[in-house]
């Protein structure tokens, strides 16, 4: 870090920092979502690139003051490359004794703590199970920091007396001033929030004028007050030429959506039923209404995924979204849409299970289930995002490969790239993939009959418009004949038909890219692969490693079912292969299964995503 300058008011100097990670910790209900979307939204605008986790509690109101109800969101913000959103802390914002007992175990030695006093009374001690007249910010156990204690709470009370507002509008605008007080020690424009409080609040001016107010109080106490020894710049990143906006994983996957039926000039219809952490998508899509985007919230999810099936039938594009307890209800119906060959797009949002498992928390334990999680021979093409940018591009693909090869397709994401966001670069039209639309509207059977399942160069049957002249066909549940698409219970044909659904989607593998090496030497002593929202910390460390000269490389995999023609061959170019998930080994089942590599597992099953470091450590302990 280098001093760069020093503030005119109070001298205070001004270091230049290449990246931060700043973890911002309290109850529910003190807004510290907000106050790190905020601070996220106003990094991303000058220009930093950055990740992002928020961290929400699993219960719906856990009690005030427990360690159970601590809210948490993290931001790694820098002039950098940024891939996580950090394993340590620099500064940890704690706005009662139970975010920071939560989250003290994170924080750097020698970083900074900003807490708010007024969550370290009596009551919160006690609520925080810390031992009765043992008090953190008094007892010495915090010498190893820079703890700036701060009475939050008092300061903005004293900022709005006289504004008419109630206590409790009051006491929610105290993370505005915790808000502020971040962006004058890190250097940050208060202008991007005070445009998002005003169009907020449009049409209540008097929170409007309270929450403005107490953000510019922030700011003052730092720059008035002579506390603090040290600010912070973090200067832009050097990103690729373009409009950048900060996205979550949820709004990447509503835009994706919008864009693949835009593309491909099919009405889209999402038949969804809330679920965490998927309802956002629900949400996002219901503003496109003008954009040829029908949304249905479902009873269940059973009517969900039947209506989107409805849509597809009827010549749209059906799309139905859930987690993993909605996947295990659809399940009938995704085997209905398998058999019937029609175009269906289902996203899998994955959290912690089993049951209702952790459904704040992310995991990558559906794999298995979007491979196999049906009865009776059901193939479907299996897909994973990322990051939460990549939900963009991976839902587009998602939905080519379901429109071009007739078939539903699962795209799998998790609540980590959900609810984390990152710079995400608009593209241009020219830049958008093609999506093939083809109805058939003439017979294809000979003496002007209408064969529904016969199959062109992909296997692909047919899709017809229901009331096509001419083109009167039986679709459902029921086993088809190979050409006619009649019922059929013939033995031998049953045996056709399930060998030509497997081989249409095995047949997936000519239409999409090969496997590439993204970082590391094609042969060579350790390949890490891995799928989804591992590819932060794989790259980060990966990157790392290969810089210091180990013999390591990285393949990240989107493409799971079926996996690219070329896997094979790559894997066989290692010495070991090193498969880091957030499950008990899923992948590395599949891996082992298909091409009799002796991969080595990595496994953590915790609610939480890898950390650089313990990737890193299992990594070296590998290459020694």
């Amino acid at each position: 870090m280098e001093i760069i300058e020093n503030n005119v008011v109070n001298h205070t100097p001004i270091i230049e920092a290449e990246s931060i990670v700043i973890r911002f910790s309290g109850d529910s209900g003190d807004g510290m979502q907000l106050t790190g979307n905020q601070f996220t939204d106003t990094a991303a605008f000058v220009g930093n690139d950055l990740s992002t986790f928020p961290d929400f509690p699993a219960e719906i109101r856990a009690p005030i003051g427990t360690t159970a109800g601590v809210s948490g969101f993290q931001v790694h913000f820098g002039s950098k490359e940024i891939f996580t959103p950090g394993d340590e802390f620099d500064v940890l914002v704690a706005m009662n004794s139970a975010a920071l007992k939560v989250d003290l175990p994170r924080l750097k030695k020698g970083g900074i703590i900003i807490t708010n006093i007024a969550g370290f009374d009596k009551k919160n001690l006690s609520l925080a199970g810390y031992a009765d007249g043992i008090n953190p910010l008094e007892d010495g156990s915090l010498n190893d920091y820079t703890v700036h204690k701060i009475d939050v709470t008092k300061l903005t009370k004293e900022c709005l007396a006289g504004t008419g507002l109630g206590m409790k509008e009051i006491e929610r605008s105290k993370n505005m001033f915790v808000l502020g007080l971040l962006f004058w020690m890190f250097d940050e424009p208060m202008d991007y929030t005070i445009t998002f409080i005003n169009e907020k609040f449009a049409k209540k001016q008097d929170i409007a004028d309270a929450n403005i107010k107490t953000l510019k109080a922030g700011w003052n106490f730092g720059d008035h007050t002579e506390i603090f020894a040290s600010r912070f710049k973090v200067s832009p990143a050097k990103l690729p030429k373009g409009t950048y906006r900060n996205i979550t994983g949820n709004h990447a996957t509503a835009i994706g959506l919008v864009a693949a039926s835009e593309i491909s000039g099919l009405p889209l219809f999402l038949g969804s039923y809330p679920i965490t952490p998927a309802s956002d998508v629900l949400h996002e899509l219901s503003k496109y209404k003008t954009s040829n985007v029908k949304t249905f919230q479902a009873e269940d999810e059973i009517a969900a995924i039947c209506s989107a099936i409805g849509a597809s039938y009827a010549g749209g594009f059906g799309v139905t979204t859930t987690s993993g307890p909605g996947m295990s209800l659809k399940t009938e119906a995704i085997g209905l849409a398998t058999i019937l060959e029609i175009p269906l797009l289902i996203v899998n949002i994955q959290r912690g299970g089993p049951s209702t498992g952790l459904p704040t928390k992310t995991e990558q334990s559906d794999l298995l289930q979007a491979m196999y999680g049906r009865h009776g021979e059901g193939p479907i093409p299996v897909i994973a995002a990322s990051s939460p940018a990549d939900c963009f591009n991976t839902i587009i693909e998602g939905s080519r490969i379901a429109i071009e090869h007739m078939t539903p397709v699962i795209v799998l994401t998790d609540g980590y790239i959900a609810n984390g966001s990152e710079p995400w670069r608009f593209p241009t039209a020219d830049q958008l993939p093609k999506i093939n639309v083809k109805f058939v509207t003439e017979a294809n059977g000979p003496d002007g009959t209408f064969l529904a399942y016969k199959r062109d160069e992909k296997l692909v049957r047919p899709w017809v418009k229901p009331g096509t002249k001419g083109l009167m066909h039986r679709i459902g549940g029921l086993e088809k004949h190979a050409d006619t698409g009649n019922v059929s219970y013939d033995a031998k044909n049953h045996g056709i038909m399930t060998e030509i659904r497997e081989a249409k989607i095995q047949r997936i593998a000519d239409y999409i890219p090969l496997a590439k090496v993204e970082c590391g030497n094609d042969k060579g002593n350790l390949l890490v692969l891995g799928w989804g929202s591992t590819d932060g910390a794989i790259k980060t460390v990966v990157h790392e490693l290969f810089k210091e000269g180990y013999d390591v490389a990285h393949l990240h995999l989107r493409y799971l079912n079926p996996f690219p023609k070329n896997l094979g061959e790559i894997l066989k170019n290692y010495t070991q292969v090193l498969v880091p998930e957030m499950n008990c080994g899923q992948l590395l089942k599949l891996v082992r299964a298909k091409y009799l590599v002796d991969a080595i597992p990595y496994n953590k099953v915790q609610g939480q995503p890898f950390t650089t470091s313990e990737l890193k450590n299992k990594i070296l302990e590998l290459l020694k």
